[in-house]
């Protein structure tokens, strides 16, 4: 086996090189009327993230976005932890800015994009000194943004999928983008919708049963607007996005009942159990809307840069659960028993986040050359919740934090070295009606506390785009707005409490990694996450009643080995010296990606065993021009993941996605297949630091059919000049953060 791996990596890392080499391949020039234009690649690997290219990958961007995102080899989605990649706790952005939510509303929020509206997902393992020191492991910066031409140019988007279990179910999304410019500014808008029905089956424990059919309505629009101030630009963008979701739930299970023995002193009392069957049906609306307002000052040294934001955040939830009927039998003694419970939950949710920063960057005569960038940023969150006309929960955050960071290369060697420093006041207020129905109000943990966080990396350029890599940078994670809010925004049967925890605490993580990179595409890497106040997920039970919390986990570290590699399918069939002379572009070949990682979650009292993730993407390109795109992703069962054993895999799904482009690729037209084995099923065995485990399944009707078009309006001239993206741009789409070497 060895003997077969090794040349294997030298090929794979011989195809991205020749792919690369050519310097007249890697840079856009315009030579009597012809353009010449780098060709994107599907998956780049930069020695502080992993850029996946969304826009042209039929089999990413024919879904939803969490449909895309499951599909990112390295990357874990659950329902009961969230998103972690290689091992790292995802901090989810929208655009370069922190979306601040997480887990059902999170997932609710993507589902609700359409995939074919994004450009592409930036996952950054190592934020340095400039990203948010709350940007906790790591981040997944997700790209909506297009190019702007000259003339005004549109491109329209459509899909239409269905899933066919016990019935026939549809999904569809259309979005639109516009671009144009005239003399005096530049803008650009994209508008879209997106409508899913959808099925979710559950059972816990064998005490609750249920089965819900979901309907989900998603529209968003993304507006902006340049204008050139000599060499420096204003930039204004707005967007809203809108969620409106109903499920209809049938339940069965098993429950036991409080009941007090009256005139009993000190008060006693027993459990009286029941079986039951109910139907409910939940409503759900989220609206978030954000305004930016960017002014980018430049300078002779194209270099030096300097950019003022301010930005402001409104995100408003509505959530209803009644219940349409119970019925069931008591026991000791028996007594069957129907009623309407009527509206069970009535929640309410807002948040307002104001933010102010500054970055600026100049070039250094320091060694063989740097950077140094500084900045600061002010923030403020105001997060309140309310249950059945209770404000339940009053959270307000405010954060100032400032950064410096050097950047230098001395012969083979780049260097980075910086800190942020921010400081936390952290406040709020908790109220729950007790038993006699009195509203008991309580002061939340405060957390006024002023922190560094350091970062430094160090990259040794073996030769040319091949690198060592070693970097480390303490981070703070936030408990998520989610986590934190007391109210059930899910579901409530008769035996099962949903809450949030208002006093979780902050985690702090210190990262560690060493990589070893070759040409973007092939690597090789290890690191290690150490979190304090890691917050996690408990399921519990306890005789019949079952508990859903979030508690912080006093110590956790999470191992993660991983490995990608290309292996282009001419290595079986040409020599190397035919290779070497061959002008790769991986839209055109035949290749294989592999990827494997393996994980561990160490957390005391806890043996959890390892587990392991792999995925193989494949591309064939079959006659005519259609290309074959077939994606498989396995995780490996029998493993912890937080405080939960996995008794069948998270991941273990089949995709196919057939592609052809037509009318000078203007039009390209996909049919899929996702989860062509309906493998994927979410089914863990519980570890709770208290209570009885529990077994939980959940699955979705993951395996779907489809159909996906793209269509290009073609500009007045071809030769059009393209503006810099100005929906939602932030200098952080530009930039990397360890210094790439020369090219």
């Amino acid at each position: 086996m060895k003997k077969i791996t090794i040349p294997l990596l030298i090929l794979g890392s011989i195809f991205t090189y020749a792919q690369e080499k050519p310097d007249n391949q890697t840079k856009e020039k315009q030579i009597e009327g012809v353009t010449i234009t780098k060709t994107k690649k599907a998956v780049e690997q930069k020695a502080d993230r992993t850029i996946f290219d969304f826009s042209e990958q039929p089999q990413l961007n024919n879904g939803n976005v969490l449909e895309g995102i499951k599909k990112l080899p390295g990357l874990v989605s659950t329902d009961i932890a969230g998103m972690m990649y290689q091992g790292k706790v995802l901090d989810v952005y929208l655009n370069g800015r922190p979306l601040n939510i997480t887990s059902n509303e999170l997932n609710s929020f993507l589902e609700g994009m359409p995939a074919n509206s994004v450009d592409r997902i930036e996952v950054i393992t190592q934020p340095g000194a400039e990203f948010p020191a709350t940007s906790g492991g790591a981040i997944m910066n997700i790209i909506t943004n297009k190019n702007a031409n000259k003339y005004l140019t549109a491109t329209y988007s459509g899909n239409y999928s269905f899933t066919n279990y016990d019935k026939f179910r549809s999904r569809t999304s259309n979005s639109l983008n516009l671009n144009a410019r005239n003399k005096i500014f530049g803008w650009q808008l994209n508008i879209g919708q997106n409508y899913r029905e959808s099925m979710l089956t559950t059972n816990q424990n064998d005490l609750l049963r249920s089965n819900t059919d979901r309907y989900g309505r998603g529209y968003f629009a993304k507006s902006g607007l340049t204008f050139d101030l000599g060499d420096d630009r204003l930039l204004l963008n707005y967007d809203i996005y809108h969620n409106n979701n109903d499920n209809y739930t049938l339940s069965d299970g098993e429950g036991a009942e409080k009941v007090t023995i009256p005139n009993t002193n000190p008060e006693q009392f027993y459990y009286r159990d029941f079986i039951f069957d109910a139907s409910d049906a939940a409503h759900t609306l989220n609206t978030r809307q954000e305004a930016v307002v960017t002014y980018q000052k430049r300078f002779d040294d194209k270099a030096q840069k300097l950019d003022f934001q301010f930005g402001y955040t409104k995100s408003d939830s509505k959530f209803d659960q009644d219940n349409i009927f119970r019925r069931g039998t008591f026991y000791n003694p028996e007594e069957a028993f129907s009623f309407t419970a009527g509206n069970v939950l009535s929640n309410k949710s807002d948040m307002r986040i104001a933010n102010f920063k500054v970055d600026y960057s100049q070039p250094l005569k320091i060694l063989d050359g740097g950077k140094v960038s500084l900045g600061g940023l002010y923030e403020n969150q105001d997060f309140d919740t309310e249950s059945k006309g209770l404000t339940n929960l009053e959270y307000k955050r405010q954060t100032t934090a400032t950064y410096l960071e050097f950047q230098a290369k001395l012969k083979k060697f780049d260097f980075i070295l910086g800190t942020r420093a921010e400081n936390y006041d952290i406040s709020g207020v908790t109220r729950v009606l007790d038993s006699t129905n009195t509203v008991v109000q309580k002061d939340l943990i405060p957390f006024n506390k002023f922190k560094l966080f350091p970062n430094a990396s160090v990259q040794y350029n073996l030769m040319n785009q091949v690198y060592v890599a070693a970097n480390y940078n303490k981070k703070i994670s936030l408990p998520s707005i989610s986590a934190l809010n007391p109210n059930n925004t899910t579901f409530q049967g008769p035996n099962t409490q949903v809450t949030g925890n208002p006093n979780l605490q902050p985690t702090i993580f210190d990262n560690y990694e060493l990589k070893v990179s070759a040409f973007d595409y092939a690597f090789i890497g290890y690191s290690v996450s150490s979190a304090k106040n890691q917050v996690a997920q408990i399921i519990r039970k306890d005789g019949k009643n079952l508990y859903n919390e979030q508690v912080n986990i006093s110590n956790m570290k999470i191992h993660n080995f991983n490995v990608g590699l290309p292996i282009p399918f001419m290595v079986f069939s040409k020599p190397i010296s035919e290779i070497m002379k061959f002008n790769f572009n991986p839209d055109k070949i035949n290749f294989m990606y592999l990827y494997a990682g393996y994980q561990k979650h160490d957390i005391d009292n806890l043996n959890n065993k390892g587990f392991w993730i792999f995925n193989i993407m494949t591309q064939i390109i079959l006659p005519k021009e259609i290309k074959l795109t077939a994606n498989y992703s396995y995780l490996t069962p029998k493993a912890g993941y937080f405080y939960f054993t996995a008794e069948k895999p998270f991941n273990n799904s089949l995709d196919i996605t057939l592609t052809k482009k037509f009318m000078d690729n203007r039009l390209t037209v996909s049919v899929f297949a996702n989860d062509i084995f309906n493998g994927q099923v979410m089914q863990v065995r519980s570890n709770p630091p208290s209570g009885e485990a529990v077994y939980m399944r959940n699955k979705y009707d993951t395996r779907n059919f489809g159909l996906s078009i793209n269509y290009k309006i073609p500009t007045k001239n071809k030769l059009a000049k393209e503006d810099p993206n100005i929906l939602n741009s932030t200098k952080k789409e530009e930039n990397g953060g360890v210094i790439q070497p020369g090219q």
